[in-house]
């Protein structure tokens, strides 16, 4: 039995002040699979990204989870659907501790504390919380950094923290955007170790511009160019296309 399509867009579009950023672009995302976009500066793949978590909504086109219409679905409702993100840009509280970061996520996006009133009343350090919070955390190696202050961190370790954060909210699809972008090649292997050992937990898409970083780690490999898919398949057989390597590299 073929595997269920649990991401899919179709035709969709993103356009801003009349310049199309994402053209018209038709996307299937499997359960369990492990998928890499990739593309020059500029290509539309963290505004795709966007689209598909709800960040904007699309000028144009649909997209669907598990079937269902979410494109009028804003980013929060995503997020409790299953569908998660990090950012290019590490998005982190250095005001707080590392604990504190994960347990905020975790009472932000329970059901039970939506609420405004049990959001901002409630014990942050009743239930299993905390437990929750410690068992991420040492899933990424932070558990001994738990009560530090976020701002105390290395560049490294926030991205592991925001990887935390995305974890513990128990994903179906975890969206990650340039996940070594400002690492040094050691936090790169770390962070790398890392997805490859919780992948299997989720349904992964990851952008990154270190393709040799990432042809082990995925399965299928989309190549974005002005907006618009021109390539995809196995990782080798992409990155030998004539047309990839023109835009990628300005050689065929």
């Amino acid at each position: 039995m073929p595997e269920e399509i649990i991401l899919e867009t179709r035709g969709v579009t993103k356009r801003f002040d009349g310049f199309a950023a994402v053209s018209g672009v038709n996307y299937r995302l499997r359960e369990g699979e492990s998928a890499g976009i990739i593309g020059p500066n500029g290509a539309g793949k963290t505004t795709f990204f966007n689209l598909l978590t709800g960040m904007f909504p699309p000028t144009e086109g649909t997209v669907l989870y598990r079937g269902a219409d979410i494109t009028r679905i804003p980013a929060h409702g995503r997020v409790g659907r299953g569908i998660v993100r990090t950012f290019q840009l590490v998005s982190v509280f250095d005001s707080l501790t590392v604990r504190e970061n994960l347990v905020l996520a975790l009472i932000r996006a329970g059901k039970e504390h939506a609420v405004s009133a049990r959001f901002f009343l409630e014990d942050a350090w009743s239930g299993n919380l905390p437990d929750l919070s410690a068992g991420a955390l040492g899933t990424v190696g932070l558990r001994e950094k738990a009560l530090w202050k976020t701002s105390e961190l290395s560049y490294g370790d926030k991205r592991k923290l925001e990887i935390a954060l995305a974890l513990c909210l128990r994903p179906s699809v975890l969206l990650l955007d340039e996940p070594f972008a400002g690492l040094s090649d050691v936090e790169i292997v770390e962070v790398l170790e890392l997805i490859h050992r919780v992948r299997k937990d989720f349904t992964l898409v990851i952008i990154e511009h270190k393709i040799s970083r990432i042809v082990d780690l995925v399965s299928r490999l989309s190549v974005m160019h002005e907006g618009k898919l021109i390539a995809e398949g196995e990782p080798a057989e992409v990155l030998a296309d004539p047309l990839v390597r023109q835009v990628y590299w300005g050689r065929p």
